[in-house]
């Protein structure tokens, strides 16, 4: 049986009342993927109901999701407090989502997926104890440490006609973390864009497909 329960953080002040969990669990699970969206830059404004980066990984999040729940695999999605990056503001939220998760599955391996701004969080947090990879689209990733990925998986995926973050970039990435992870790998998603848009499937495909595997599930 699953369920799909949001989950607010009772302790949030009134500048973080937007965190909070979207979660479709199935009983005892085996693993859990933890999936985060894209954000903006610079943004104090909370991650609303008409957040488009946040119904964009819903989508994801609802089509991924049949085929995790068939092997024992619960996702939640996870909303920000804010919009922005703001020198790493999301990583706190991904830390609180990590923590619940350790609370309440202390022994399930968890996979980050993560979009754009998502993907960035994610390999800030990778180092968790509970963390066994990272599943990126088409990550937005700068001069990202990769300590915390040491012993980790790592995939990406990203499109050659992406104007907003830089497939060249992930693959620099990539190349820096291979000096640490227990694996990387890159998808060539071909002349698509940053949006998850065009090759939906696709997408979703090497989301669920380098998930499972990274949960040995």
């Amino acid at each position: 049986m699953s369920t799909d329960a949001p989950q607010q953080d009772a302790t949030a002040g009134p500048t973080t009342t937007s965190r909070g969990l979207l979660r479709r669990d199935v009983d005892s699970p085996s693993g859990l993927v933890l999936m985060l969206h894209g954000g903006t830059p610079s943004s104090t404004a909370p991650v609303g109901r008409r957040s488009a980066s946040w119904h964009r990984m819903a989508a994801v999040q609802r089509a991924v999701t049949p085929d995790l729940h068939a092997v024992g695999a619960s996702t939640w999605l996870l909303r920000y407090g804010v919009r922005g990056w703001n020198a790493g503001a999301p990583v706190a939220d991904v830390h609180w989502a990590l923590e619940q998760a350790r609370r309440e599955l202390p022994d399930v391996p968890v996979v980050l997926l993560g979009h754009s701004m998502g993907a960035r969080a994610a390999v800030h947090v990778a180092g968790h104890a509970s963390v066994v990879g990272v599943v990126a689209l088409a990550p937005w990733w700068l001069d990202e440490p990769v300590h915390g990925l040491r012993g980790r998986h790592v995939a990406a995926a990203h499109g050659r006609s992406d104007k907003i973050t830089s497939a060249r970039a992930t693959r620099r990435y990539l190349e820096r973390a291979a000096t640490v992870a227990a694996t990387t790998e890159y998808e060539d998603m071909g002349r698509v864009g940053h949006y998850l848009l065009r090759r939906t499937g696709a997408w979703e495909s090497f989301a669920s497909s380098r998930a499972r595997r990274f949960l040995e599930l």
